[in-house]
């Protein structure tokens, strides 16, 4: 059984090696989920890009920020959990979310 700062090590040995041969591209990945985000914000185009690029990083927050409380609910639950539990966008101050369009 390793310790906690030996799993540590293998791990940064194993990013390391995944880095050197270059299978960390997820460019392609991060632009589709971020323009999907562009389109949950402003589905009608109309806000200014640099508004729109805003919201849709605070959107994006905002999802991930409740997978995480998901998951470690989950974890102390012991029952798996998957990011389709979630809704995707939703008003905040209503408490709806727009689940159907994901």
């Amino acid at each position: 059984m390793l310790t906690p700062s030996e799993r540590r090590t293998r791990a940064r040995a194993a990013a390391f090696a995944l880095h050197a041969q270059g299978g960390t591209s997820t460019a392609a990945a991060t632009a589709a989920q971020l323009a999907r985000f562009d389109r949950l914000v402003d589905p009608e185009g109309k806000l200014a890009p640099e508004e729109r690029a805003k919201r849709a990083r605070q959107a994006l927050r905002s999802y991930m920020t409740r997978l995480s409380l998901k998951a470690s609910q989950a974890r102390r639950k012991g029952k798996p959990t998957t990011a389709f539990d979630l809704p995707v966008v939703g008003s905040v101050a209503e408490g709806t979310s727009d689940a159907a369009t994901a």
